[in-house]
């Protein structure tokens, strides 16, 4: 770390709402700060600043941004991930007194820091999993916008957070869904989740349609605007098989308990059904500011001015099957929640570079289920894997998956 030049119960995930209960403002960090989540969250802070500060911002490599984001907000912290940044970022920030550290490890300390109320996990991928451990082991509650540590580690993930009683908010818009559903509900058991996916652009595509298609057209997402990974992650159906993962440990949850329909509006962002037969489902147009500032707002809904939905506008809402032939990354993580263990951790990691190696041309759309489930069938699997398992597998995985084509 460089310094400065000086039976279902999800209740249980949520051991205590009064800490939001205070006339004080809440501080919180923001890991990803200069990414779309990132962004989005300092846009509501910025509206609700008499309720919201932010106490640390975090970046990978977009330095310029966050010394922007720092200027503005003034956190007490910012951490640049890439250590050959530090000098250009803390030159910046020094005559603003701000803190400047560079580096992972930089990453994983601050985030104990005392003054911190909440950690908004906002990083892209494997990389979010350490930090938000030790954000757990130092009590902080986490708005979770980093789907791929519950993937990677949802096992030692939740029973850290029931163990340090540390509350785990969803920030992808299906969870928050999910939810908003069940807030009121907690005592009453789930049948069943149906996880609503907009099918992104090749929706209704054949495999043959697929062969070709170039990454500025997987990129063209019809309802959401994210960055470039979770883009093509919708593309392929992966971001919802990652839900999907997701989901069974944030709302502790079997696999024949959760259901995934396509609903091209956007707009029905997830359903309950209850024991009774009733379904609760949350609605609103495509906006992942309402999800973020549900999450490091509650148990309050803060007043926005947030386009409002109008029936009139959307006579149609329709639905669909998923189709797991065609998008067979969905299908692959339903086999790894199935089989367990360290499985949906090699599924991500393959994932990550598959996802890598599509955007840099050197593999087609279509092989990239090819490569994730090359590695499924060849990387060590571990039935019951620790922290440091994890880690090997996702080591042994990326090697794997970076000799697919070699």
């Amino acid at each position: 770390m460089r310094g400065q030049k000086v039976k279902q119960d999800w209740s249980r995930y949520l051991i205590n709402d009064n800490f939001h209960l205070t006339s004080q403002k809440k501080n919180i960090a923001i890991l990803g700060s200069t990414g779309s989540i990132g962004t989005q969250a300092l846009e509501v802070i910025e509206v609700h600043s008499d309720k919201l500060a932010v106490e640390v911002l975090t970046a990978g490599n977009n330095a310029q941004l966050l010394i922007e984001q720092a200027a503005k907000f003034k956190p007490n912290v910012v951490v640049i991930g890439n250590e050959d940044l530090y000098d250009q970022v803390f030159t910046a920030l020094d005559p603003l007194s701000i803190k400047v550290y560079a580096g992972e490890n930089a990453l994983s300390s601050v985030v104990t820091m005392d003054d911190i109320d909440i950690v908004l996990t906002a990083l892209v991928g494997y990389v979010g999993l350490k930090p938000t451990i030790k954000a757990i082991e130092a009590g902080k509650h986490i708005a979770l916008a980093n789907k791929e540590t519950l993937v990677v580690a949802g096992d030692l993930i939740t029973n850290l957070a029931k163990e340090k009683a540390v509350n785990i908010y969803p920030v992808d818009s299906e969870h928050s869904a999910i939810f908003q559903c069940l807030v009121g509900e907690f005592h009453n058991p789930i049948e069943k989740i149906i996880l609503t996916a907009s099918g992104g652009p090749f929706r209704g595509k054949a495999t043959s349609e697929l062969a070709n298609v170039t990454k500025a057209q997987a990129l063209k997402h019809p309802n959401w605007e994210m960055g470039a990974k979770i883009t093509i992650d919708s593309a392929s159906m992966m971001n919802k098989g990652l839900e999907v993962i997701e989901a069974k440990w944030l709302f502790s949850l079997r696999k024949d308990q959760i259901d995934v329909i396509v609903h091209p509006q956007s707009i029905i962002h997830s359903i309950v059904q209850f024991e009774d037969g009733s379904m609760k489902a949350q609605m609103g147009l495509p906006d992942m500011k309402l999800p973020i500032q549900y999450a490091i707002g509650y148990p309050q809904r803060l007043k926005s001015d947030f386009p409002r939905f109008n029936f009139l506008d959307y006579p149609k809402l329709t639905f669909e099957q998923p189709d797991l032939k065609t998008f067979k990354n969905l299908q692959l993580a339903f086999d790894a929640l199935e089989k367990g263990g360290n499985m949906p951790c090699i599924l991500n990691a393959a994932n990550e570079v598959a996802v890598s190696q599509f955007l840099k041309d050197e593999i087609g759309f279509l092989e990239m289920s090819d490569l994730i489930a090359n590695c499924m069938a060849k990387a060590s699997f571990i039935e019951k894997p620790t922290y440091e398992d994890y880690v090997r597998s996702d080591n042994e995985t990326r090697e794997l998956a970076k000799a697919f084509k070699s």
